[in-house]
């Protein structure tokens, strides 16, 4: 009888050193990593640090945020997708690795749906259409008729050749029927800065990035581009109440797992990110950054990440929209 219980122990203990490192209640039993596919300071990295911070607290063990800047966030996705899947690193997955790079770089090193598990949406903020004031064009309707006067010789700005805000005029293009003029920087900062000095004549540009010159006078925001207005621009329009229903070019932000993190552990982190991003405190930050509808099931964030691929992969393919690899 004493043998037989021993065996059972020993069992019972080798299956415990095999198995990925748990606690008993499905976290992770070390150190955790949220990667963030850019530098510290934007959109992203301020969300991540948010969520992570909370979660330090709640879990009494370390959550700490790394950049891994690179190829608009496919570097760090990349870099996740290879990762044990014991719950130690994770990916605040973003628009640009999980909804456009799909569409705009077949020679991806991951799939979306095979090489990642979602675990959570954690925000979802509109882009704003934006001018200097002396742009004398300041409706989306007097936009659309100055392009179809000067057919592609208006110019908007972006963050870069396949970026959110590139892609979001890819969208306005096709559905205003219109030509403009795309210039691509290397990030929001430069974008604003000569749309306020007049380089350009417009942009798409993030709430986030925006926002502070909005509020400063130096730009004006014409549109945003969610189906509802964003708290804060209650008085912005939507693209939709402009003319145009059923536009959406979002910037979005998830955390994600590698391809086999166990369904369980997905559902107890969804479960404790939920808590965190009902927090007020939270709620606040998330609200300064246009952040909205973040939260809900594993499955919720999932459909969520299909449809947005869906669309921009027609966009792209509508628009013959082409980067360079």
């Amino acid at each position: 009888m004493h043998r037989r219980s021993v065996l059972k122990a020993s069992a019972a203990a080798a299956a415990t050193l095999g198995a990925p490192r748990l606690f008993a209640q499905g976290l992770p039993s070390g150190p955790v990593r949220i990667i963030v596919g850019f530098p510290p300071g934007g959109g992203t990295d301020a969300l991540a640090r948010v969520v992570s911070a909370k979660l330090t607290t709640m879990w009494n063990q370390q959550v700490v945020v790394e950049n891994k800047a690179g190829v608009a966030g496919v570097l760090a996705a990349d870099y996740v997708a290879q990762q044990p899947a014991d719950g130690s690193t994770l990916l605040m997955a973003h628009i640009n690795s999980h909804a456009l790079a799909p569409s705009l770089q077949p020679k991806l090193n991951y799939n979306v749906e095979r090489d990642f598990v979602p675990i959570v949406l954690v925000g979802v903020t509109p882009n704003l259409l934006v001018c200097n004031p002396a742009q004398p064009a300041k409706t989306v309707a007097e936009i659309a008729a100055l392009c179809k006067a000067r057919p592609g010789q208006i110019s908007f700005g972006s963050a870069g050749n396949g970026s959110a805000q590139h892609l979001a005029l890819e969208l306005f293009k096709q559905r205003a029927k219109v030509d403009a003029l795309h210039v691509p920087y290397k990030g929001s900062a430069p974008v604003i800065t000569d749309l306020i000095g007049g380089q350009i004549n417009y942009a798409f540009e993030t709430m986030t990035a925006a926002t502070p010159h909005v509020k400063g006078g130096k730009l004006v925001a014409i549109a945003q581009t969610r189906a509802r207005r964003a708290k804060g621009h209650p008085t912005v329009p939507t693209m939709a109440e402009q003319g145009y229903p059923d536009f959406e070019a979002t910037t979005w932000y998830g955390l994600v797992g590698p391809g086999k993190l166990p369904a369980g552990m997905a559902r107890r982190i969804n479960e404790d990110v939920n808590k965190v991003l009902a927090m007020p405190d939270v709620q606040e930050r998330l609200d300064s950054y246009g952040a909205e509808d973040g939260g809900g099931t594993p499955e919720k964030f999932a459909g969520f990440i299909r449809s947005e691929m869906a669309l921009w992969a027609k966009v792209v393919k509508d628009g013959n929209v082409k980067v360079d690899s």
